[in-house]
């Protein structure tokens, strides 16, 4: 099984030095990957390209791959290739048929070829061929250069035609670790999971950094969405999530700053803290998910006088897009439902907040702050390791049960995110499964029987552990977790 990896086009204009970086750093990124998920698989360096030989040939494994190549930054795309020994144009016709013939069937279609090396056609030339013959060849309805139902595409490289099997794409940026390290500030809603999404799409390896304004809810579902970017798009580096308790930095607030400057000093001891933990994780760049206007604190003068308090580069890249463009970009990498469903703490919202940032006043009214509460908020500060978070996200997850064969009478609920879920469909023959995204499993607990034990299912069962000992320790059913092996 092989695929040819296009890199991202902003890669391929940069110059021969640089580009050979990039290229190293993605092949090895891929590795990491390929490993960490127990493929085999050879990454072979191209100059315009790579090429992953991926040395299994069941449909588990081809997922798994795809999932990796369409998921990790820097790639354009990837083409899934059948790759023959190039002999006669005639014969690697004959491969190109053989590949598409059904396919064809009733469709219209084009033919598009990429030729390297010393041959006596052109790329033209072969097209031209090829497409006459299927048409004779085929039960093709006709060629359509413009709107065809189906392209057809192979590549004559020397002495090799490799077959477009299918043609993925890839989620561009750079690659992982490229462009430099931030800590980004996430929330769990579509603004600072986008925010984050796009900084490791970039090629910067991100770390998050979570503030507590109060309930355990909200901490362990903004780990569970952290985690999902992070296993999803930024897997192969390790980055740290910490979580900052700022329950009493809200408390020191509603009692002694002015209502008008609240939300606006809430951003700024935010920003306080975030600059020390970057200090302490020797990290250059602080992330937000602030969008120019969005709400009160984010006008320009207000935004101004929030950067004020640090002396580190402060990135935003949703600035200047649309609420409707965020959530687009949430539905399309998976988390839309997080941030759709994630229980949120609003303990400093002002009556009549100030739009128009006053650096004099807003210092003026921080005179009365208690700056000892912050200190002792970084003083309790948790950093975990991202891949961590969840198996340490409550205690008493050693007392779940794990179950690798259910009893007859258990029901399986399959937890996992619709996109996972989709791509590898549990199945079973003598239990009943049902699926119940794990955002919706608080909600639809009371649709269930109480005399029934359910057992429930994620890839690596750490999610499952969580949501367990979550309705076990309230007492809502009798839950255990499916180890399915």
């Amino acid at each position: 099984m092989k695929f040819v990896i296009k890199l991202f086009p902003e890669i391929t204009i940069k110059s021969r030095p640089v580009r050979k970086q990039i290229t190293k750093i993605l092949r090895q990124n891929l590795q990491t990957l390929f490993r960490k998920h127990e493929l085999s698989a050879d990454v072979q360096n191209r100059w315009d390209s790579l090429v992953v030989v991926l040395n299994h040939e069941d449909d588990s494994s081809r997922r798994q791959a795809i999932q990796i190549l369409t998921h990790t930054p820097g790639i354009g795309a990837a083409l899934e290739i059948v790759e023959h020994e190039f002999t006669t144009l005639d014969e690697a016709y004959g491969h190109v048929r053989d590949a598409y013939a059904a396919e064809l069937a009733g469709k219209t279609f084009c033919v598009r070829i990429k030729r390297a090396g010393e041959h006596d056609f052109t790329s033209h030339q072969a097209e031209i061929y090829m497409g006459g013959g299927l048409l004779k060849e085929t039960q093709a309805t006709g060629v359509s250069l413009k709107n065809p139902d189906i392209v057809v595409k192979a590549e004559i490289r020397n002495d090799k035609v490799q077959v477009v099997r299918q043609q993925l794409t890839g989620i561009g940026g750079y690659p992982l670790g490229s462009q430099g390290e931030a800590l980004s500030l996430i929330s769990g809603g579509f603004d600072s999971t986008v925010a984050s999404y796009l900084m490791t799409r970039r090629g910067i390896k991100t770390h998050f950094c979570f503030f507590n304004l109060g309930g355990s809810a909200h901490e362990i579902g903004v780990k569970q969405v952290s985690h999902y970017l992070w296993s999803n798009y930024s897997e192969s580096h390790r980055v740290k999530f910490v979580t900052v308790p700022f329950e009493g930095v809200v408390e020191e607030i509603l009692k002694n700053i002015d209502v008008g400057q609240m939300g606006v000093v809430l951003k700024r001891m935010m920003l306080r803290a975030a600059s020390q933990v970057a200090d302490r994780l020797q990290l250059p760049a602080i992330v937000t998910g602030e969008s120019v206007a969005q709400v009160a604190s984010q006008t320009i003068t207000n935004l101004a006088v929030i950067d004020r308090v640090c002396d580190h580069m402060v990135l935003r890249p949703l600035a200047a897009m649309d609420k409707p463009e965020i959530i687009d970009i949430s539905r399309r990498i998976g988390t839309e439902a997080f941030a759709a469903t994630m229980p949120e703490y609003c303990g400093v919202i002002s009556v009549r907040p100030t739009t128009v940032g006053d650096l004099k006043k807003v210092e003026a009214t921080e005179a009365d702050f208690n700056f000892e509460v912050l200190e002792q908020a970084l003083a309790n500060a948790r950093y975990e390791r991202i891949d961590d978070v969840l198996s340490a996200a409550g205690s008493g997850l050693e007392d779940v049960e794990l179950i690798a064969t259910p009893s007859i009478d258990d029901v399986i609920i399959d937890i996992r995110h619709p996109g996972e879920a989709a791509d590898a469909p549990l199945q079973l023959t003598n239990n009943e499964v049902l699926t119940i995204p794990f955002y919706e499993l608080d909600n639809r607990v009371a649709d269930l029987a109480d005399d029934r034990r359910y057992l429930l299912y994620c890839q690596k069962g750490t999610m499952s552990r969580i949501h367990a000992h979550h309705l076990n320790e309230q007492k809502r059913g009798q839950f255990a977790v499916f180890i399915d092996h």
